[in-house]
């Protein structure tokens, strides 16, 4: 049994190693609940701190149960809440993998908060703040190095950083504390986009089609989306509680992110521009697509207002994983299908010059999302991954820039202009068309 629990220090701390990468918590005041819970490990928060930091801890209705036959109760110092840094984990995995039956409470690089052998023997309850005066990015955990047990608790944690003057608390991570801004100014940034959208599409009425509504009520989605960003991080870095944004907040992704990738799969079938319909295959495709992004906003939904605490958190975290990696792969295979069907229809048709055009703007298009694609998901993660805690918000910032030039570029190339690209070429260029399509496979 020492062994197992000695194991299962490693894979849970490695496990934290890799996903807090992604997931950041917001910090906000929680009130969570652990029912019968044997895990060696629990992480609760990981916070960003300032020289004026504090974590407030209130645990009631402790009770310990025992899984063996044996008559001695749990050791209630072999259980208990620390602080511990990201420099100081991986020091901690080293004394776990050269000591047998290490407990991580006895580690010299955690920040000790207290044990059970600290509760009130009456109310079984402990309620106390601590100060966080060495700034850096910390995680609170609850060890348990009793064999055979089981703990039940109601937690209630408030973690926070004092402005200079004492003052105001702030429940965001310094990393995130400038998120309620930046959300705001691109959402502003948004709104100005999509009054000039409709300005081009009223200017180009008579050339608009069903894509390009569906592309406005995209933009929409979007501002909304960062407006209820913005007030759900404000709301938490003030109060400590979302008062509701947080709901807003992912009904408006789902509905954007799943206008997102259905907009990418019809302009990639050039659905409305080449042809008033879908084919079956192309349905098909948007009917694993949203589905998938229902999966994948239910799973963001639950790593995002749970955290780590829960049992399934690492299950449903690599679940929006897989979920989202295979929907950027199905997205790309309409557009795909487009660019094979014109080489082989500017083979035949005798429209060489128009079949160049098209075949020329949906490889633009291609390599547009792939871009994008790549960026949001490797870069940014990349970019979490190595900045400073004060400056996780960069991350952020970037997602949001390249976000809003994907959108700019995609909505330019896709514009309701009388003579757009899927049109235009004159036939004086039809020879010189012609003569590049038989020369070039036009390969991506």
């Amino acid at each position: 049994m020492g062994e197992f629990i000695h194991r299962s220090h490693i894979i849970i701390l490695f496990s934290i190693l890799i996903s807090v990468q992604i997931h950041l918590s917001s910090a906000e005041i929680k009130n969570l609940q652990i029912e019968s819970d044997n895990r060696p490990m629990i992480l609760f928060e990981k916070f960003g701190f300032t020289h004026h930091g504090f974590v407030q801890i209130k645990v009631s209705s402790v009770s310990i149960s025992t899984t063996s036959t044996s008559p001695s109760p749990p050791d209630p110092s072999r259980l208990g809440f620390f602080l511990l840094s990201e420099e100081a984990l991986i020091q901690v995995l080293v004394e776990i993998e050269q000591t047998s039956n290490f407990c991580v409470l006895d580690s010299h690089y955690i920040k000790p908060l207290f044990t059970f052998t600290d509760l009130n023997s009456t109310t079984l309850s402990y309620n106390n703040t601590y100060p966080v005066t060495s700034p850096n990015e910390y995680s609170l955990f609850f060890a348990n190095c009793a064999p055979n047990s089981q703990v039940s608790m109601a937690v209630h944690t408030e973690i926070y950083n004092l402005d200079d003057d004492g003052a105001t608390k702030d429940y965001l991570p310094v990393g995130e504390t400038n998120l309620p801004t930046l959300f705001f100014f691109f959402a502003v940034a948004y709104l100005g986009f999509l009054g000039v959208w409709i300005y081009v599409c009223v200017a180009n009425r008579l050339s608009i089609h069903r894509i390009h509504l569906l592309m406005s009520v995209l933009i929409s989605m979007k501002a909304l989306n960062l407006i209820c960003a913005a007030e759900d991080k404000h709301f938490v870095k003030v109060s400590g509680t979302p008062h509701g944004w947080d709901v807003l907040f992912y009904i408006f992704q789902f509905i954007r992110v799943t206008l997102l990738f259905t907009v990418i799969v019809l302009i990639g079938t050039g659905w409305s521009f080449l042809k008033p319909f879908l084919q079956e295959r192309e349905k098909k495709v948007l009917m694993i697509v949203i589905p998938l992004q229902v999966l994948a906003n239910v799973a963001s939904a639950v790593i995002g207002e749970t955290g780590p605490f829960i049992r399934d958190w690492l299950t449903w975290y690599r679940v929006f994983l897989l979920v989202d990696v295979a929907c950027c792969f199905a997205i790309i295979v309409p557009i795909l299908w487009s660019i094979k069907s014109l080489r082989e229809t500017s083979k035949t048709d005798g429209k060489a010059a128009k079949n160049l055009a098209k075949l020329t703007l949906f490889r633009q298009f291609y390599i547009v999302v792939i871009g994008y694609l790549y960026f949001t998901r490797i870069v940014v993660f990349a970019l979490r991954t190595i900045s400073a805690y004060k400056y996780r918000w960069v991350s952020n910032a970037a997602e949001e820039i390249v976000s809003l030039a994907f959108y700019l570029i995609m909505f330019y190339m896709f514009r309701p202009v009388e003579r757009n690209e899927y049109l235009v070429l004159d036939d004086d260029e039809e020879e010189a068309a012609q003569k590049i399509l038989q020369e070039e496979e036009f390969e991506l």
